[in-house]
């Protein structure tokens, strides 16, 4: 299969909420993390539901309580692992919102964390 990113991922976990409608038309919200983070997408963890391939969903990251960033998103693909289920979500809107918001902030995160300390076994 030809990878088909469109930019480098930040390998990051942040809390976010995501809503779609199942197919009795009712609303769905799941509570989940981010595995990924890239200019035009997501790769998240939802722990008990998945939306379905195709659909249409309201994606908003919530670690800045003061600053939420909501987007909608197209699942492209989904990962039924029963103990670690995922949703690869492609952007569709807001997406110079996101690459400021959430990529570019995840990749200061990143850049600005302390490496762990290596203890000297000699």
């Amino acid at each position: 299969m030809q990878e088909k990113r469109l930019g480098s991922r930040h390998v990051i976990s942040f809390p976010i909420r995501v809503k779609w409608k199942d197919e009795n038309g009712n609303e769905v919200v799941q509570e989940g993390l981010t595995e990924n983070v890239g200019p035009h997408g997501t790769l998240v963890f939802l722990p008990r539901m998945l939306p379905p391939v195709g659909g249409k969903v309201s994606l908003t990251v919530t670690e800045n309580a003061e600053d939420e960033v909501s987007v909608t998103a197209q699942v492209i693909r989904v990962e039924r692992n029963p103990s670690h289920p995922q949703a690869a979500l492609q952007l569709v809107d807001s997406i110079r919102i996101w690459k400021k918001k959430v990529w570019e902030y995840a990749g200061e995160v990143i850049a600005n964390e302390q490496p762990e300390e290596w203890e000297d076994w000699n």
